[in-house]
C-alpha cells in the first residue's frame, strides 16, 4: 500500500509542473482515482489521503463499493452506459457525475430515472474526438445540436464534455484530440444554451496528462498509474 502513496505523490508533482507551465491555477484541476477493478482496501488508502471521489466504468461493481462505504465517498460513472442500467444509477444518491452520455437516447433515459427519483442527474457528453468508428462517442460535428435538446431536459444537467483520446507512446499526438474538445467546449459555451455549462473537460490519463492540462481539462483520470495492476477483471 505504501507504492500507492507515492504513485500519488508522483501524479501530483506532475500535475503541479504542467498546471505551473502551462499558467493555470491547480484548484482548477482534479485528480479522479480511477478505481475500477481495485479493491477496496487500495481505495481505503487513496480516501485517506483526502480524495473522496473515484471513477468506476461498470454500474454493478460501483454499486457494490458503494455499499462498502459509509463515509462521503462519491462516484463518477466513466465507462460505457446502457440504458438498461441507469435506473441502477438514479437510485444512488453518491452518483455524481456520469461522464459517458452519448446519444440523445441514453440522455432521456437518464432524464426519465432521475424525475422518478425527483433529483437533478450530472452528466458529461462524450465525445468522439477521433472519430473512430471503434470507439464510444458522438461525433463532433454533432455534438452541439444534440447538447441543444438535452440542455431542455429538466433533470438532467449537461457541465462540460469528455473524451477518450487513442492510446500513444508520444502525447504530442493526443494534442489533437484534447484541443479539438476544449474548441468544442467553447462553440458550445458561445451558444449560451439554456441549462448548460462547459465547467468540466474529463480528458487525460496518466500517460498524457500534461498535455490534458496545457489544452484545458479540468478532470484526469488516472488508474493504474496509482493503484497498480488491476487486481480482477
Amino acid at each position: 500500500m505504501e507504492d500507492i502513496n507515492d504513485n500519488l505523490l508522483k501524479i501530483e508533482e506532475r500535475i503541479k509542473v504542467a498546471a505551473k507551465r502551462s499558467g493555470r491555477d491547480l484548484s482548477e484541476i482534479k485528480l479522479l482515482p480511477i478505481s475500477k477493478y481495485h479493491s477496496l482496501d487500495k481505495i481505503q488508502v487513496v480516501l485517506d489521503k483526502g480524495y473522496v471521489e473515484f471513477g468506476e466504468s461498470r454500474v454493478q461493481e460501483l454499486m457494490e463499493k458503494d455499499e462498502e462505504f459509509s463515509s462521503d465517498v462519491e462516484w463518477h460513472m466513466i465507462g460505457h452506459l446502457q440504458r438498461n442500467k441507469v435506473k441502477y444509477l438514479a437510485r444512488m444518491t453518491r452518483c455524481k457525475l456520469i461522464h459517458s452520455v452519448d446519444s440523445l437516447r441514453l440522455a432521456k433515459e437518464i432524464n426519465k430515472r432521475a424525475k422518478q427519483e425527483e433529483r437533478v442527474m450530472n452528466i458529461l457528453i462524450q465525445v468522439n474526438t477521433a472519430q473512430d468508428d471503434n470507439k464510444f462517442g458522438i461525433y463532433t460535428k454533432e455534438a452541439i445540436e444534440m447538447v441543444k435538446k438535452i440542455g431542455s431536459f429538466k433533470n438532467v444537467k449537461i457541465r462540460g464534455l469528455m473524451t477518450i483520446a487513442p492510446y500513444s507512446d508520444d502525447p504530442e499526438e493526443v494534442r489533437p484530440a484534447f484541443r479539438k474538445l476544449r474548441k468544442l467546449a467553447e462553440k458550445i459555451e458561445a451558444e449560451e444554451i439554456e441549462g448548460v455549462e462547459m465547467k468540466e473537460l474529463s480528458m487525460g490519463m496518466s500517460n498524457d496528462l500534461e498535455v490534458a492540462i496545457e489544452e484545458g481539462a479540468t478532470i484526469l483520470r488516472v488508474g493504474s498509474a496509482i493503484f497498480g495492476e488491476r487486481e480482477y477483471n
